[in-house]
Formats: structure tokens, C-alpha cells, sequence
């Protein structure tokens, strides 16, 4: 249930009319409505909340649109007040036709105890925890297929000089079956995958960048063959960082000029590793050019422009935005909104422009990971987009009354009634909030084919 505000007030059904914001004090499954929380936007929904039998429903009037219809209570009617609200009975009999009454906090839950028996679901909101069973579903078939892959991944990492030609076959199976599993169909679903055990490791950076890299290939028009050569090059991006101590790579302050140099090598050293690999010659291109700017800036080549593989500027950006929502520094992480903007006002002149607009498209206008406020009030963090429709995400609601092993999943794409109204920063989020949505101190992607009606 949602928490009571101080401007609150109670009506009684018969007051009931079109654009007043209502509260519904029940659990989510005893009322056929997305939401508990909503503006009434027609008189068929009055007619359902009228049978819910509640006795009284709490309103907001700096919500609404109008005040509640005139209706005089009975000189008996006590219903908007209650035993530990006596001294308010009075003047509750002799108000004004249409006025109400505020909520107090004695009175949270007593719609819940005058409801005098548990509404049945109705189709409607059965067909809708039909539809989050399944979204459910495919979260969780995501992050198992996700973290598959990055095991399989470590285990590469660990045996390329063992076995270089074993390691090559395993990632070139690896990045086509992801390829031609979900990059052929028309639209994808990019899912957010929460690591909660902070698996801050350059397997799972590989293979976010190899993720992403792929998703912006097509939504760039890229061919298929293409696509699996970005993946392949992209798992393998960073391999030269095995030779580079720990003690660089993984400070938390600025590297020194002389740290940058050896930090620098990582690319040469990469080269050497998947020539023995035997990789494509395009994705070697890729472990070599993928720190390379337009402007010149990058290394090691300070190479500009054209000088840069396609494929290399599309891994390039892939890498930079992993980098700014998963730094080695976990409190100079930012959200994928966040990176995005910061990409944008700070880093457009050093990626190429095409591959940047393809990582708006692809990532939406709320990206996986991003904290939201629903047009009714609700808090939620985004779990899912269509490129397709970047408005309608599918997100997870804060609920304090729902368990967070059994959270609410909206697609926002099914439910019209509801609208993204703005980003919200972790850090303006109550606690209890921020514990329930659990952002995690990693965010990774997955994908999955769309299914069409």
C-alpha cells in the first residue's frame, strides 16, 4: 500500500467521479487494477471500485482534477471515522455537503479491516500476472544465459595459452550462437543484469562490452557476419591487461605518466595474444584500435577519424560507457542515464557520432538500470527496453507490501494508463527504497529476441 500523505482525505464511494486520484488500501491482489494508486479516467472504473466493498476510499486532492460529487452522509453514518477518531465524529456529521475528511495515521488500514471479503481477480489482472509470470521468466533466463557466458568467458581467459586454437574455436561458438540467437529477429529486449556480489572483473567488463558492441552493430545496419566479428573481437578487447600488474590497472587515482605508459601496452600486448589465437584480421583491428579517439587523443596509434576501423569505433564507445557505470572505483560509478548524458556532454567529440546516436537508440531514453518516477506516483528502476518503443519500458515497482522475491514487473508498453514522468538519482531515494530496488554495484546487459503478437 502506498504511504499516507498528510493532504490526503476519505470519500465515500458515492463520491466517487472522473478525475479524482485515488488510493486503493488493499494488496495488490485484491483489486483488478495495475496499480493501487491512479486517476480515474472513466465510469466503468468507478462501477469496479464501488464493488470492492470498501466503505470509504482515500483521495488526493492536489492530484485530481476535480473536487469529490456532493454527497450527505446519514446523521448515523459513521463510516468515515472510527472508534480512536471519537473527538472527530462530530464535526465529521455536521460538514458540508462534498467536504472530507483528512487521514490520519490511526486510520492507515482500516479500509483493509472493513473490506469484508477478498475481491476476486478478474481476467483482466489475472491476464496481467500471466504476462509478469513470463517477463519473470525471461529475466531469469537472461541472467542464467548471462552468467554462462562469462564463466565460459573466465574459462577462455585461463587456458588461451594452453590451448590459443581450443580458446579461438570455444569464443567464435560462443559469440555466434549469441549472434544468431537473438541479432537476426527484427526487435530485441535489452535486460538489466544485477550483479549483486560486485563481480567487478575484466571477464564480466569483456563480455558487457561484447554485448553492447553487438546491440549497437545492429542497430547500426551492420551484417550479421559483421556483428560476429565485433563480438569475437570485443570478448578479447582487454586481453592484453593480463600482463599489466594489478597494482595499475586496478588503482583507484589517476595513473602517473609513467603507470599510463605501461597501461598503454595492453593493446601491443593483446595483439600478441590473439595472433596466437589466430583471430580475423577485423578483430584484430578491434584489440588494437579500441582505445583510438576521432579526434586524435586516444592511443596507441593517435589515429583520427577514418584511420579507425568501424568496428574498433563501435567497441571503442561500448567501452567507455561500461567504464563510466562500472569503474574500478565503485563511488565514481554512475547510472546508465547518467553515462549516457555524460558521454554526450563531455566525450562527443572523441566517438564517432553515428555509433553514439545507435547507443541512444539501443539503450532508450530510460536505460536498463535507471531509477523512475511513474506518472501515479510510483517509484521503479527500468529492467527492460525496446529500442523500438523507448518510452515504454518495462520496469520494477517499489512496493513496501509486496515481498521483494515476488516483485511487480510493468511493461509499460501493455499498460497505457502509466507514463515515465523523470529520472530519479540513487542517492535521492529513502533506504528502504534503494534496498528493495537494489541497483547492485555492477549493471550488465542481456538480450532477448521480442516476441510478436
Amino acid at each position: 500500500m502506498q504511504k499516507n500523505s498528510l493532504n490526503d482525505a476519505y470519500i465515500r464511494p458515492e463520491q466517487l467521479c472522473v478525475g479524482l486520484y485515488i488510493h486503493l488500501d488493499l494488496g495488490w491482489t485484491k483489486h483488478p487494477f495495475s496499480f493501487a494508486s491512479f486517476k480515474i479516467e472513466k465510469p466503468e472504473q468507478i462501477s469496479t471500485i464501488k464493488g470492492l466493498g470498501l466503505k470509504r476510499i482515500r483521495y488526493s486532492p492536489i492530484k485530481s482534477d476535480c473536487e469529490p460529487a456532493s454527497d450527505v452522509p446519514s446523521a448515523n453514518d459513521d463510516s468515515l471515522t472510527s472508534p480512536s477518531d471519537a473527538p472527530m465524529a462530530q464535526k465529521t456529521q455536521t460538514q458540508a455537503p462534498g467536504q472530507t475528511e483528512p487521514v490520519s495515521a490511526a486510520q492507515a488500514s482500516l479500509d483493509a479491516i472493513t473490506h469484508s471479503a477478498s475481491a476476486p481477480v478478474n481476467e483482466e489482472k489475472r491476464a496481467m500476472m500471466e504476462r509478469m509470470n513470463k517477463q519473470g521468466e525471461k529475466i531469469l533466463a537472461c541472467e542464467r544465459e548471462f552468467l554462462a557466458a562469462a564463466r565460459a568467458l573466465k574459462s577462455m581467459w585461463q587456458n588461451m595459452f594452453a590451448d590459443p586454437l581450443g580458446v579461438s574455436e570455444q569464443a567464435t561458438e560462443m559469440v555466434d550462437g549469441m549472434a544468431e540467437s537473438a541479432m537476426m529477429e527484427a526487435e530485441i529486449a535489452i535486460h538489466l543484469m544485477i550483479d549483486s556480489k560486485n563481480g567487478s572483473d575484466m571477464y564480466t567488463h569483456a563480455l558487457n562490452v561484447a554485448i553492447l558492441s553487438m546491440i549497437l552493430a545492429k542497430e547500426m545496419g551492420f551484417s550479421i557476419e559483421e556483428i560476429k566479428l565485433i563480438g569475437l573481437g570485443a570478448v578479447f578487447h582487454d586481453v592484453g591487461c593480463t600482463d599489466i600488474p594489478r597494482r595499475i590497472k586496478e588503482k583507484n587515482e589517476p595513473l602517473t605518466p609513467a603507470e599510463a605508459e605501461i597501461m598503454h601496452r595492453h593493446c601491443k600486448n593483446g595483439i600478441d595474444i590473439c595472433n596466437r589465437l589466430q583471430l580475423p584480421y577485423e578483430a584484430l583491428l578491434i584489440v588494437w584500435q579500441h582505445h583510438e579517439r576521432t579526434d586524435g587523443s586516444g592511443y596507441p596509434a593517435r589515429l583520427r577519424d577514418k584511420q579507425i576501423s568501424p568496428l574498433a569505433s563501435i567497441v571503442a564507445v561500448a567501452d567507455a560507457f561500461d567504464e563510466i557505470c562500472n569503474p574500478i572505483n565503485k563511488s565514481l560509478a554512475h547510472t546508465p542515464h547518467e553515462a549516457l548524458s555524460l558521454i554526450y556532454a563531455q566525450q562527443r567529440t572523441k566517438f564517432d557520432a553515428r555509433t553514439l546516436t545507435a547507443l541512444v537508440h539501443s539503450l532508450g531514453v530510460y536505460p536498463p538500470g535507471t531509477i523512475v518516477l511513474l506518472s501515479n506516483g510510483v517509484i521503479g528502476m527500468v529492467v527492460a527496453v525496446n529500442a523500438k518503443r523507448p518510452l515504454k519500458p518495462t520496469v520494477l515497482i517499489y512496493d513496501a507490501d509486496i515481498p521483494k522475491d515476488e516483485v511487480m514487473l510493468i511493461d509499460l508498453d501493455q499498460d497505457a494508463s502509466v507514463t515515465v514522468t523523470k529520472t530519479v538519482a540513487p542517492h535521492q531515494l529513502a533506504p528502504e527504497i534503494l534496498d528493495y530496488l537494489a541497483p547492485g554495484k555492477r549493471a550488465s546487459y542481456y538480450f532477448r529476441p521480442v516476441e510478436t503478437v
